[in-house]
């Protein structure tokens, strides 16, 4: 009997115990829509480099990973000043299991590298957007804190390369996107102040030009990775402006090319209920040598494209940590049994589980369509740009904030061991709390939709290119979507007369823009029963958020189709797939 199957058993006896436990379970394959949705979203021509590579993630988060992963979560970073003969020596010093889950994520997968140069898993040109989306969301299933300097050197690469000087460009990026460990840079983003947190406007770090160098002073608050190599941060010219309009954008190397550290000093590292196994911390500049980055006065604008990289970014993390929770609650109700029945056998247990797949398919279905029009955009499509402008905040408000629900509700289903350290359910909890607060609060985030909406002309584009998408949905899941989008669209169009109703107009968007891209791909797959149960779920959007219900009303019925949906959510396949055939189906 394989462990975590029916029962497992007690190391050295014949005892089995009524504790299920999934180690060594191949997620991707365990998750049958994953290769679904990855076969459409991917060209083509990139199902052989890709489904092998997310088919090697999976088995290495199953076991390995999740290994690493629970012992960086207990085995901090710790912050040491000296040197045991007490010459200054400011370092971090990372645990060696955390130090193996950079060489996977970095090296071994370059996923900071990939969406930036060739030769990742021998490919002739960088790779699209989904690709790294979809190995991201395996990989944070084993381990979340490592994903925020791995999407911040991505986008602070991103944003380098946009903006920088081609002599900064020429200097760092074949660095920035090393799989060599030795010779990587990790980057940052060094933004908040303690009296500038969402209001980005009142940050008091000064830049001061010497000849041709330019010096930062002042306090960053909450640094995340703070002895990256590069990060970037805004700051205040002398003489500038006040608010966002004052501020430029710096690239501040940890060292110096001549080898010197730079003056930067890493006060403290924080506390925190998540995220334990990565650095975070507060930089006290004084002086330090930075270099601008594109024009002065521009830096917020500059900035916000790493911004919305990283909230995307942390979207997709969100995703994939749902997915975690509703696959192990998923195989915790098939193999535990109590009072005589399988718990998936219970008419409750199945309710409960599908309130948590539904918003985890909602969040999938979101960052995966939105790394689709991502690639769009950057290849010059501006109204595919407009679209990503809204979909970034509409992702970074509603998918975090879920994931926060769904890993509590999974370590329920698991119970007392959920609990416990042992298991990764309570890591799982605190870090999903991150995500709705990393790269912008709800609130902040949910005006930011409504900017998006109001000024940029976002909210038309979002609409139109909806309505282009239910042109393939069949006729009445359509119309039902397409009366939806309007009250949703009306419903922000609303809130440019005042915001206290943004939150609820951004949820709205959200579960439309969801329920569309679920039915869209249901209309689009050729496996037939992933793709009846994509459209099974647009419908379940509708009718069980959009719809008003009488609290009072009569009992529902439990669909016939809820048993086969929940089946090939979960699947316990360790079976070798091939993935030799590009146009192959997906195992139902």
């Amino acid at each position: 009997m394989r462990e975590g199957f029916e029962m497992s058993r007690i190391e050295g006896s014949d005892t089995y115990c009524n504790v299920p436990d999934s180690r060594g379970l191949n997620v991707f394959r365990a998750d049958p829509a994953l290769a679904a949705l990855v076969r459409l979203y991917a060209p083509p021509a990139l199902h052989d480099v890709l489904l092998p590579q997310l088919d090697r993630m999976g088995s290495l988060v199953g076991d390995r990973l999740e290994t690493l992963a629970l012992s960086a979560d207990q085995n901090t970073p710790k912050l040491a000043l000296r040197a045991r003969t007490g010459a200054p020596d400011e370092r971090i010093e990372k645990h060696p299991d955390y130090q193996e889950l950079e060489r996977f994520a970095f090296g071994e997968f370059g996923l900071a590298a990939m969406s930036h140069r060739a030769g990742v898993f021998g490919a002739d040109a960088p790779l699209p957007p989904i690709a790294k989306y979809a190995l991201v969301y395996l990989f944070v299933q084993a381990e979340f804190g490592l994903c925020c300097p791995l999407s911040m050197t991505d986008s602070l690469t991103r944003t380098l390369r946009k903006f920088g000087s081609d002599e900064l460009i020429a200097r760092y990026v074949d660095r920035l996107t090393s799989q060599d460990m030795d010779a990587l840079y990790q980057g940052a983003m060094f933004m908040t102040e303690q009296v500038a947190g969402s209001d980005v406007g009142a940050i008091e770090t000064t830049a001061r030009q010497d000849g041709e160098t330019w010096r930062l002073s002042g306090d960053k608050w909450f640094c995340s990775n703070p002895d990256a190599a590069l990060a970037m941060v805004l700051a205040r010219p002398e003489g500038g402006g006040t608010g966002t309009r004052g501020l430029s954008l710096f690239l501040l190397p940890r060292h110096l090319p001549d080898g010197r550290r730079n003056d930067y000093r890493i006060v403290r590292l924080k506390e925190k209920m998540g995220t334990r196994s990565m650095a975070s911390g507060e930089i006290v500049m004084e002086g330090a040598e930075a270099y601008l980055v594109g024009d002065p006065g521009q830096g917020f604008k500059q900035m916000t494209d790493m911004i919305n990289m990283s909230r995307l970014a942390n979207g997709v993390r969100s995703a994939g940590l749902m997915r975690r929770a509703v696959g192990e609650a998923l195989f915790i109700a098939r193999h535990r049994t109590a009072f005589g029945k399988s718990l998936s056998d219970m008419p409750l247990m199945r309710r409960q589980l599908v309130k948590m797949l539904l918003p985890a398919e909602q969040g999938r279905s979101m960052v995966f369509h939105t790394a689709r029009v991502l690639q769009q955009s950057d290849a010059g499509d501006a109204e595919m740009a407009k679209v990503v402008r809204i979909l970034t905040p509409l992702i970074k408000f509603r998918t975090c904030r879920d994931a926060r629900k769904v890993a509590g509700d999974a370590m329920e289903v698991r119970g007392g061991c959920g609990y416990i350290e042992e298991f990764s359910d309570a890591r799982v909890l605190r870090d999903a709390h991150l995500g709705s607060i990393w790269e912008g609060t709800s609130n902040i985030v949910a005006l930011d939709v409504a900017r998006a909406s109001h000024r940029t002309g976002a909210l038309d584009a979002l609409t139109r290119y909806l309505r282009d998408l239910l042109g393939g949905v069949d006729a009445p899941l359509a119309a039902e979507l397409d009366d939806a989008l309007t009250r949703a669209v009306a419903l922000m169009g609303q809130t440019a007369e005042g915001e206290a109703e943004v939150r609820r107009a951004a949820s709205a968007l959200y579960h439309v823009t969801s329920a569309i891209f679920l039915a869209w791909e249901g209309a689009q797959l050729d496996d037939a029963a992933v793709a009846r149960d994509r459209s099974r779920l647009a419908s379940l959007v509708l009718s069980h958020i959009l719809t008003p219900r009488d609290p009072l009303g009569a009992v529902e019925v439990e669909p016939d189709w809820l048993d086969g949906l929940l089946r090939r959510a979960g699947i316990d396949d360790f079976s070798t797939p091939d993935f030799s055939t590009a146009d192959e189906g997906a195992s139902t």
